[in-house]
């Protein structure tokens, strides 16, 4: 039988999604698509974070062009919107997703990694957006996420050149939050993971849901939801709990 082509494993409030396909550099085809959907969908109750990484020396090299070529105007604009879904599930599905980075994070793999709330990457680590190269355009949301953490000006020249950058380039334009030595991605990932999964969960729920969206916002609208949100997130037991424990000069335990 052969394996999953995304590999699960869930210890406590933390799942680790691995993707797994080492003979195409974990390119993502509809298939491994469709696992995520499904884990995002329907997560283990117990989880509050999520760490993706991949296999093989890569996280994942895009799109699996083998598949692309052979689709129509009309369903390359279903597999887009598809792709859109599933990117908005992983950043805005409630969990924390955590990205441990290595080897290829190209194109699609890009679009994934820019879905996530926090993102590691070690030496190995290539970031590119080669599509102006193959005669084709990002379809997977990197013009709304990717633009947004590097700039429009920056992406248009990255993918008119296919221009790479590694993981401390990638830091300093914000692809990746920490740049780490060989083969320490997956141990921070676990650490920050743990270490975000011991907040209240309204308020890491809040955090996800409403920072971006206020991003988006004119700054009126963004500070009265900001205020919105602060009211609501101080009257919860878990905050009671937070300030009582801060004053008692110990840690605290939320729900």
């Amino acid at each position: 039988m052969s394996e999953p082509m995304l590999k699960i494993s869930v210890g406590g409030t933390i799942a680790t999604l691995t993707m797994n396909r080492h003979d195409k550099r974990n390119a993502m085809c509809e298939a491994l698509l469709g696992d995520l959907d499904t884990f995002f969908s329907n997560p283990p109750k117990e989880v509050r974070v999520v760490i993706i990484t991949g296999i093989a020396g890569h996280y994942c090299s895009g799109l699996d062009l083998s598949e692309h070529v052979h689709r129509s105007a009309e369903e390359n604009l279903y597999h887009s919107r598809a792709w859109h879904g599933v990117m908005e599930k992983i950043q805005f599905g409630g969990l924390a997703v955590v990205s441990a980075m290595f080897g290829a994070v190209i194109g699609g793999g890009i679009e994934i990694a820019a879905a996530t709330h926090v993102r590691i990457a070690e030496p190995s680590t290539i970031f590119q957006l080669p599509e102006g190269s193959r005669g084709i355009f990002v379809g997977g949301g990197a013009t709304a996420r990717v633009g947004r953490l590097i700039g429009a000006d920056r992406m248009t020249e990255m993918m008119l050149t296919g221009r790479k950058y590694n993981a401390d380039e990638g830091l300093a334009l914000g692809l990746t939050h920490y740049s780490v030595g060989e083969g320490e991605e997956l141990e921070l990932a676990q650490q920050l993971a743990g270490k975000i999964s011991r907040n209240a969960p309204l308020s890491n729920y809040m955090m996800i849901q409403s920072i971006s969206r206020i991003n988006d916002m004119s700054q009126s609208d963004g500070l009265f939801t900001e205020s919105l949100v602060a009211a609501m997130s101080q009257t919860t037991p878990d905050a009671e709990e937070g300030l009582k424990a801060f004053l008692e000069k110990r840690a605290p335990k939320f729900r």
